[in-house]
């Protein structure tokens, strides 16, 4: 990264550490944009062409691109198999590098805010439509299989993020919680490939159970 770009990227990390500093010292919906450009020492110009609307300084990094998982995906492997080795992936690095502070409050602000909420399920949809299209081409002809795949993955994905937040705000240590993300994705894909009767069987099995 060059001189310039570092420097775009040190501005636009300014402007929403003080925009998520703001809206949860006094909610998203009483802070103005023209409030958040002169804390941050920017026009508002300068904000807008970092963040379109006001709702991005809290959204924007949300979506993840699973549709570009699917589609660059390996010859030979199957959408799920991408899928599950991204999110083991970042499971293994772990979470060391995770401001606690700063997500907690992204989470009370979000949580918080209708609007908020109302724009993170239109960045949801828009990632499932997407993901949707992408599994077309794996299954081509089946548009229903296409969207019913697309709706499990995301709501697994969503609940596994959720889990792990809940643990964080709950005091959880970051490294615990961490470790566990890591058991949560394989779990959540255990039951995305091969249903709950496979995970009840692994239940059964770990407690001795006749199956």
């Amino acid at each position: 990264m060059g001189l310039r770009e570092r420097k775009k990227e040190q501005t636009r990390r300014r402007i929403a550490e003080v925009a998520l500093r703001l809206f949860d010292e006094r909610g998203f919906d009483a802070v103005t944009v023209n409030e958040i450009a002169e804390a941050a020492g920017v026009a508002k110009v300068t904000l807008f062409n970092y963040f379109p609307t006001k709702d991005c300084l809290l959204t924007e990094g949300v979506k993840e691109d699973l549709a570009a998982i699917v589609a660059g995906r390996g010859e030979g492997r199957s959408p799920l198999q991408a899928l599950r080795e991204h999110y083991r992936s970042m499971a293994a690095q772990g979470a060391g590098e995770v401001d606690v502070e700063a997500l907690l409050a992204r989470v009370r602000v979000i949580s918080s805010s209708p609007a908020l909420m109302g724009a993170l399920h239109a960045v949801h949809m828009s990632e499932r439509h997407e993901l949707a299209e992408a599994l077309r081409g794996a299954y081509p002809g089946d548009d229903l299989t296409a969207r019913l795949m697309a709706g499990q993955i995301t709501a697994a994905v969503t609940t596994v993020q959720e889990a792990f937040f809940h643990r964080i705000a709950s005091g959880e240590p970051l490294e615990e919680a961490g470790r566990r993300l890591a058991g949560d994705v394989e779990l959540a894909f255990d039951l995305l490939e091969h249903g709950l009767i496979y995970v009840k069987k692994g239940i059964n099995r770990e407690k001795g159970d006749q199956l």
